[in-house]
């Protein structure tokens, strides 16, 4: 039970430290400029934003908060410790570093090899060359204390592990917010999907090993349990009798970065968040081989990115080779998205529907959805084909020429070059340009 109130009064005490809490809102800041984006071409591409941006930065921001509780909560049962000289606070750093510099990277597998990777470089220096020294600045150095990082391979890829976990449960839980409609080309057809990100803010609280209660000073030191840690492979273990267990707790950001063109929204995130459980229990498992010796180490670091890439070129291979969900065909036009609070919402109409007729005419192509909009004067019907052969039909009377229908529909016909937007986050300016010169041209629905 101290463990458990010592890593809430931890994660507590990130949100009330005003050098914490500034941190905090920073990464607010940033994550709100990116919903805001987000917002933007969703009412450029949908008519209306799903979310608003303060939404959808509030939900990053509390269900992250929760998270990182939680992914504490199992570290701290686990006993994953590192000594209190070590660096390990870098691997936030490094991914808040990769968040500004390549969102691909954001993910702690790549983070923590890059921190790993040093560490078992400096490890090595310092062995291989140790007693000597050279002077450097009028300084003299000895290379058998140049391993300064003292990075516990082991718990540092069980705690890749775990937040991997935890990530894959966001993914689920949260990762369908702010979708964006795209489209693509595939065999002179075009096929809708939807483009996915969500990034969350998780303070992380870790325990650490101070061979000095001493040096401790204000910070609390905890009483452990006899049974504890559930792992006893760590190489910090053994110190734990004569040492104070101290901790700290940072502020980490991960995120979640995908498209589907053969699922809908919440079967990708189900089938995403699936992979990422998969992922985080094949490397909580390797991880534990880290304290057989150096070269397992290496191997440990090594596996964390590669086979987070394999993990996502497979989901890739089976994105190619899956078969489109949202695709028109002879029979009728497919409805991609729904904007919130629209007519189309109002009847009924959902992503997937394929719409066969407008106004008991046979639909040909987008075109006749378009002109049937624009020529009604308060009255509208579909017959729309949803599953397997089921066929339904609704229609509103409450159509008027000042607002859109609210459909984002499927072309049957692949556009000029002209016509096509591509998301590029250092063009955006350029893109929204293109879009609203695209809107103008276009038929609004």
């Amino acid at each position: 039970m101290n463990i458990l109130l010592s890593t809430l009064r931890a994660i507590a005490y990130t949100l009330t430290d005003p050098m914490l809490a500034f941190m905090l809102v920073i990464l607010a800041v940033i994550l709100y400029r990116q919903n805001k984006k987000t917002t933007i071409m969703q009412r450029m591409i949908i008519g209306d934003s799903l979310n608003s941006a303060l939404e959808l930065t509030l939900s990053q921001i509390v269900i992250g908060i929760f998270a990182g509780a939680f992914a504490s909560v199992i570290l701290t049962f686990l006993g994953v410790a590192f000594d209190n000289d070590s660096a390990i606070y870098l691997i936030f750093l490094i991914s808040i570093f990769f968040m500004f510099w390549k969102p691909k990277f954001i993910c702690f597998a790549y983070s923590g090899a890059v921190l790993g990777f040093i560490s078992l470089f400096l490890e090595l220096i310092s062995k291989v060359y140790a007693g000597v020294r050279f002077n450097f600045l009028g300084n003299t150095i000895n290379l058998s204390d140049i391993n300064i990082l003292k990075i516990d391979i082991g718990a540092l890829m069980t705690m890749v592990a775990v937040l991997h976990f935890v990530e894959g449960l966001l993914v689920m839980i949260d990762g369908k917010k702010g979708s964006i409609p795209v489209f693509t080309n595939r065999d002179d057809k075009i096929i809708g999907g939807f483009a996915l990100r969500r990034s969350w803010v998780m303070p992380i609280a870790l325990f650490f090993i101070v061979s000095n209660a001493s040096s401790i000073g204000m910070t609390e030191n905890i009483a452990t349990p006899n049974w504890w840690p559930v792992l006893k492979n760590s190489s910090l273990i053994g110190m734990v009798k004569d040492a104070a267990v101290t901790i700290f707790a940072y502020y980490g950001v991960i995120g979640y970065n995908s498209v589907t063109f053969t699922k809908n929204k919440e079967q990708k995130v189900v089938s995403s968040g699936v992979g990422l459980l998969a992922y985080s229990a094949i490397l909580f498992a390797v991880s534990q081989l880290a304290h057989l010796g150096y070269f397992y180490k290496l191997f440990v670091v090594v596996f964390a990115p590669v086979a987070h890439e394999l993990m996502l070129s497979a989901q890739r291979y089976l994105e190619v080779k899956g078969t489109p969900k949202y695709l028109s065909t002879e029979e009728g036009i497919m409805v991609l998205e729904v904007a919130p609070n629209s007519p189309a919402k109002e009847m009924g109409i959902r992503s997937g529907d394929l719409i066969v007729e407008v106004n008991s005419r046979k639909v040909e192509n987008e075109q006749d959805i378009f002109s049937a909009a624009k020529e009604a004067l308060n009255f509208i019907s579909f017959k729309l084909k949803r599953g397997v052969g089921n066929l339904k039909e609704v229609s509103t009377n409450k159509l008027s020429s000042d607002k859109r229908l609210g459909l984002v529909l499927v072309p049957k016909n692949v556009p000029g070059d002209d016509k096509v937007v591509r998301y590029d986050d250092n063009k955006f300016k350029e893109m929204l340009d293109k879009m609203k010169n695209k809107n103008d041209d276009d038929n609004e629905m």
